[in-house]
């Protein structure tokens, strides 16, 4: 088993990183994927590719047909853009699952789908923190979950790792040592969030504490949910349009496939949701036997 690290010579937040890890000790040139260069450590492999991050779709596949190398988990290291222009380090799992198969992704990846997050998730960002404590970018970085989205596609446990939020940022070389430096952890609780804006608040303060593994997480926008009207009184989640359903069962099932040992609780922000959504959302996990949990039942 090996783990693939994917960096891009387009994004100087993903250049720089890059160039931190092959920096350390123990690297030496690895086989091509097709024109792809890589670097092998132990059983790491590190390829950096031309194009667009999201844009190498399947690398863990091709990866494996290429060198007979089965790829248990991948990391991508990538830039990050707000409107806010905020200093950032972010964490986040992949997947589009509450786009229709008619509608084009912006960003990558295929429509329904989500990729089986990656167990150093939470791990991360927890080191993440305390490593940009410890090196002086704290307060003027942000360290934060973002929410699942966009693509590549891929099939093996995912996670993205990303430094913004403009060009002064992504080139700044203690942000790409932090994100080199991160190790990892194991515990056995997984969080399934569910609700929240994209930088998932609710879902951050259980995270940061130890004993917690991250699954996807699915900001209120990627469990669409159309207003019943006068119907909304009903029992049952029958009557409620929209895709999140059949986001809420992806993201758990590609959760699940991502942590076959661990224990999935579904985290459901409830002031996110209005009461019908709150009670449509509760009653279809129960339907789908995805227990829901609470702060408390995490560690």
């Amino acid at each position: 088993m090996v783990k693939l690290v994917v960096a891009t010579t387009v994004d100087p937040a993903s250049v720089g990183p890059a160039s931190a890890f092959l920096a350390m000790p123990g690297w030496h040139p690895g086989p091509p994927l097709q024109d792809i260069p890589s670097f092998v450590n132990g059983d790491v492999r590190l390829l950096k590719h031309d194009n667009s991050i999201v844009a190498e779709d399947y690398l863990d596949k091709r990866w494996e047909e290429a060198t007979g190398e089965v790829v248990d988990e991948v990391i991508f290291l990538s830039k990050h853009t707000a409107v806010s222009n905020r200093p950032a380090l972010t964490v986040h799992p992949i997947g589009i699952p509450h786009l229709r198969e008619d509608e084009t992704p912006l960003q990558g990846g295929k429509p329904g789908w989500a990729g089986p997050p990656n167990p150093r998730i939470g791990p991360w960002l927890r080191h993440l923190k305390k490593i940009a404590e410890n090196n002086g970018l704290i307060p003027e970085f942000e360290v934060t979950l973002e929410g699942t989205h966009h693509g590549p596609t891929v099939d093996t446990p995912t996670l993205f790792v990303e430094i913004g939020s403009t060009e002064e940022y992504w080139k700044r070389q203690d942000a790409a040592q932090a994100v080199a430096l991160v190790e990892n952890s194991e515990k056995n609780k997984v969080l399934l969030g569910l609700g929240g804006g994209h930088y998932v608040p609710r879902q951050m303060d259980v995270v940061l504490k130890d004993g917690v593994w991250v699954g996807h997480l699915l900001s209120g926008y990627s469990i669409p949910m159309e207003d019943p009207g006068k119907s909304k009184s009903q029992n049952g989640t029958t009557s409620i349009g929209g895709t999140w359903k059949q986001a809420i069962k992806v993201a758990y099932e590609a959760t699940k496939l991502a942590f076959p040992g661990g224990e999935i609780l579904a985290f459901v922000d409830q002031k996110n949701f209005k009461s019908w959504q709150k009670n449509a959302i509760l009653g279809f996990l129960a339907e789908q036997n995805i227990r829901v949990g609470k702060p408390e039942d995490y560690y």
